[in-house]
């Protein structure tokens, strides 16, 4: 199968064209670069310049006197370092939730096909074309008052952890990874007496790590930006992750100290990104989902 280009094969042996290529290639990959990196180092710049020079020349590369002691100040005087544990307890148990409703759902419609399983996976997928705005009041009165057991999980971390594993995305993305396995394996895995547990544990996770990796990823990005339901179901300021701290320390904290506690905010996810992108590339490969 032939495919079609702008320059032909024998017009990219010519040197001169190469060179060209090559030359248009790298300063794309620079633009990029720059695109990605340049909001960064400018929060980096403001987080360490002073107040009075961030104010009469915003645009200076570099501080002449650059103070990296903010970040240590805004630890200690503006609980910058409890904010950040609060939001470290948060994701880890948002994706905690996230990932295992996502293999257990994935894995029980993929690999077990219950009776009604197309229907109720018809259900989750709907769930996605609903507006996350439109369903947080009915989250919110069910947190407040749980069906059934009639507990009151406002104010807790319960309330942001339990509403994370309903995640209709996640559960596509395990559905269709678990969907390309080979269903030969489970076929002998149960011939051999394996029981459903057996099949999860022994077979389907070791198999799965890059879509669980995707999983993860996902999970984790979104629980630390997360800022709406934080708000609206911590009221103890103790309890608040840095995303809904920072709303109100900008409204007392020295411009300095802010920007340093947003470097900070920035920096864990995008590393953790920064990381793992190669497992999120492979990850959405298996599982065919596009875009």
């Amino acid at each position: 199968m032939s495919t079609t280009t702008f320059i032909s094969t024998h017009e990219r042996r010519r040197p001169g064209t190469r060179l060209g290529l090559r030359t248009i290639q790298l300063l794309t990959l620079l633009a990029l670069v720059l695109f990605g990196l340049g909001p960064l180092y400018w929060t980096i710049k403001g987080a360490v310049s002073p107040p009075a020079e961030l104010s009469a020349d915003p645009l200076r590369l570099w501080p002449a006197d650059a103070r990296p002691e903010n970040f240590g100040t805004a630890l200690s005087d503006l609980g910058v370092g409890a904010y950040l544990a609060n939001t470290f307890w948060i994701v880890a148990g948002s994706w905690a939730v996230q990932l295992f409703v996502a293999v257990t759902a994935g894995f029980a419609l993929s690999v077990l096909r219950p009776r009604f399983g197309r229907y109720v996976y018809a259900a989750i997928l709907a769930t996605m074309f609903v507006p996350y705005t439109v369903s947080m009041v009915s989250l919110f009165l069910t947190v407040i008052d749980v069906p059934v057991l009639h507990l009151n999980l406002a104010n807790t971390y319960w309330a942001i952890w339990l509403p994370a594993g309903a995640n209709a995305f996640n559960v596509l993305l395990a559905k269709r990874f678990f969907d390309a396995l080979p269903a030969e394996l489970f076929d002998a895995a149960r011939v051999d007496g394996a029981s459903t547990w057996t099949l999860l544990r022994r077979i389907v996770l070791p198999m799965s790590r890059p879509v669980l990796a995707v999983i993860s990823l996902l999970a984790v990005v979104h629980s630390w930006k997360d800022f709406v339901w934080p708000l609206v179901v911590l009221s103890d300021p103790a309890r608040q992750p840095i995303s809904v701290a920072l709303v109100n320390l900008a409204e007392q904290a020295p411009q300095d100290l802010l920007i340093a506690a947003m470097a900070m905010a920035l920096l864990p996810p995008v590393i953790v990104f920064a990381f793992a992108q190669k497992y999120v590339v492979a990850g959405l490969g298996f599982t065919g989902v596009k875009g």
